[in-house]
């Protein structure tokens, strides 16, 4: 950054280079799970989230992935990923959820684990991310 930017123009280009990082990763990770589970993901997003690491729309097949992925690692990621699509073929996480991340993912416990060992980031005003 430039000298003389403020804390909030600051956050502004820390967002977007975090959105960055997160187009060049996506796409290749969403392929090979679209290849592996037979689905297709026709449309997905970044965004700041309060409280989630992602989110997924049923009907209309659309992702979001929370910018907050871009600082984890890339087999947190990966657990996301697959479990948003999981959501197309199962709404909620009971226990036909659950199986299917076993069988397709069988480590995702400990991914989500690991993910959520760090909570998500707070704003400058000291409250969790925006939406």
């Amino acid at each position: 950054m430039p000298p003389g930017r403020d804390s909030a123009q600051r956050r502004t280009a820390l967002d977007r280079w975090y959105r960055e990082q997160l187009r060049h990763v996506l796409p290749d990770v969403i392929a090979t799970w679209e290849d592996k589970l037979g689905l297709s993901v026709p449309k997905w997003s970044i965004r700041r989230m309060k409280t989630k690491w992602g989110s997924c729309n049923r009907e209309t097949r659309h992702i979001w992935f929370n910018t907050e992925l871009a600082k984890k690692h890339p087999d947190c990621v990966e657990y996301i990923v697959v479990h948003e699509m999981t959501h197309y073929l199962e709404r909620g996480h009971g226990e036909r959820f659950t199986k299917l991340m076993d069988r397709e993912l069988p480590d995702w416990r400990s991914r989500r684990e690991r993910l959520n060992r760090e909570p998500l980031a707070e704003d400058t005003r000291g409250r969790k991310d925006e939406a």
